[in-house]
């Protein structure tokens, strides 16, 4: 038995240079001397289930698995018979292991386990087994093909068959819901208890995770997923353990929380993404700059007040101006008010250096919005001389719109330019 005890955190805002890329993604060999795959089990006060749970995995590898696999206990501050046991069956069953850790904690145990392990794949399940064995050769296939980053099982995906009853369901429906509409997740099903990680992405993902409990799953993958690591969903069987102890209201407000932080620290940008880059890839997409998703709901939330005050000054101007003066003028007032506003919230600009110079690039993206508005005005005139007021107020909605989406470009690229690191060669360019 090997003891781990808690891990320390992390300092994310360190001086430090920026580490290199990740390597390329890459097939493991065919004859692998060593364990290929390392599949931990965390278990607290798991008498009952623990020895069914690990002879029957290691007899589904010893018969599937076509590579060398290792099975590892992660046992977390267990005061029943979960340690005899897990030693017990480390000194029957070949390939096996335990840890022994002094906290409890799902996420704190797959963190020991997984530091420690030198197996290229890591994967994970609940001592319940739930999920299907069937479904663990393809859960880390594209992991050992060179595929993918992370796989994942799925209870919500075409394919998955799922027994459970209609409140669990709903509740996990519902948190899957909640990380789509507040995190802008793609992923499917963060909690199912079946996950699987290549080491190298794990060694860079595992610092930047806070979580020690339940929510540890969830943070890792949506870092993953922030910094454009490929998941890997697959479709599992998956039958609801009726002795399940997880307390789901302590756990559900646990999660509300750890949601709350991930996404200050990622609206804040203190998470070092940079570090999760791979070398470039042909199989991979463009990459996108990162903060880009958190600065567009930034930029969006400023272009709303922004809109609204607009609309504010042109219908104050409009009687005394006539509708092109009002509109140039309500236009040019909110623009400058919204270059000062995304210059601070935005793009975490502060101070005055710069800020004539951003005034005036702003303004030169104001000219873009006053072409895209005047223009529309000018047609709808044309098009529609006796238009309403309404119908009037309607186009100019639109086209500010179209304006703000411009604008964004514009002060992403031109007026507050970042500095993004690049794949080609892991380092942060000026």
């Amino acid at each position: 038995m090997k003891t781990a005890g808690q891990s320390a955190r992390t300092d994310r805002r360190t001086s430090e240079p920026a580490p290199a890329a990740l390597p390329r993604r890459a097939p493991l060999p065919a004859h692998h001397p060593d364990p290929v795959l390392d599949v931990v089990v965390p278990v607290f006060n798991e008498e009952n289930d623990l020895e069914p749970c690990v002879r029957r995995l290691h007899a589904h590898l010893a018969e599937t698995f076509p590579y060398p696999f290792r099975i590892t206990i992660a046992d977390n501050a267990s005061t029943d018979r979960t340690p005899r046991i897990a030693a017990r069956l480390v000194a029957e069953l070949p390939d096996t292991d335990w840890i022994r850790l002094d906290e409890k904690g799902r996420g704190r145990a797959l963190h020991a386990a997984w530091s420690r392990s030198s197996a290229p794949v890591l994967a994970y399940l609940d001592v319940d087994l739930s999920t299907d064995l069937a479904a663990l050769l393809p859960l880390v296939a594209p992991l050992i093909s060179g595929h993918s980053d992370i796989a994942i099982g799925t209870r919500l995906a075409r394919g998955s068959r799922v027994v459970r009853g209609p409140k669990r369901e709903f509740i996990s429906r519902c948190y899957n819901t909640l990380l789509r509409g507040t995190l802008a997740v793609g992923f499917s099903d963060a909690q199912c208890g079946f996950k699987a990680v290549r080491r190298d992405v794990a060694e860079r993902l595992l610092p930047l995770v806070e979580d020690q409990a339940w929510f540890f799953d969830t943070e890792l993958l949506v870092i993953a997923e922030r910094a454009g690591l490929r998941i890997h969903e697959v479709p599992v069987d998956w039958v609801d353990d009726p002795d399940s102890r997880v307390r789901i209201v302590s756990t559900a407000l646990a999660d509300l929380r750890g949601m709350a932080r991930l996404g200050r620290a990622l609206a804040r940008g203190r998470l070092p993404l940079s570090a999760l880059h791979r070398s470039e890839d042909p199989l991979d997409g463009p990459e996108l700059p990162p903060g880009l998703l958190p600065q567009l709901l930034r930029f969006a939330a400023v272009g709303v007040a922004s809109t609204l005050f607009y609309l504010a000054l042109y219908t104050a101007l409009r009687p005394a101006t006539g509708a092109q003066a009002a509109n140039a003028l309500a236009l040019l007032i909110s623009a400058v008010a919204n270059t000062a506003v995304n210059r601070r919230l935005t793009f975490g600009i502060r101070g005055r250096t710069g800020a004539v110079r951003h005034q005036l690039k702003g303004l030169a993206a104001f000219l873009f919005g006053l072409a895209v508005t005047s223009g529309s005005l000018a047609l709808l005139h044309h098009t529609t001389p006796g238009a309403g007021r309404r119908v009037e107020t309607a186009t100019l909605v639109a086209a500010n719109l179209a304006a703000t989406l411009l604008r964004f470009l514009l002060f992403r690229a031109w007026v507050f330019p970042a500095r993004h690191s690049r794949r080609t060669t892991g380092q942060t360019t000026s």
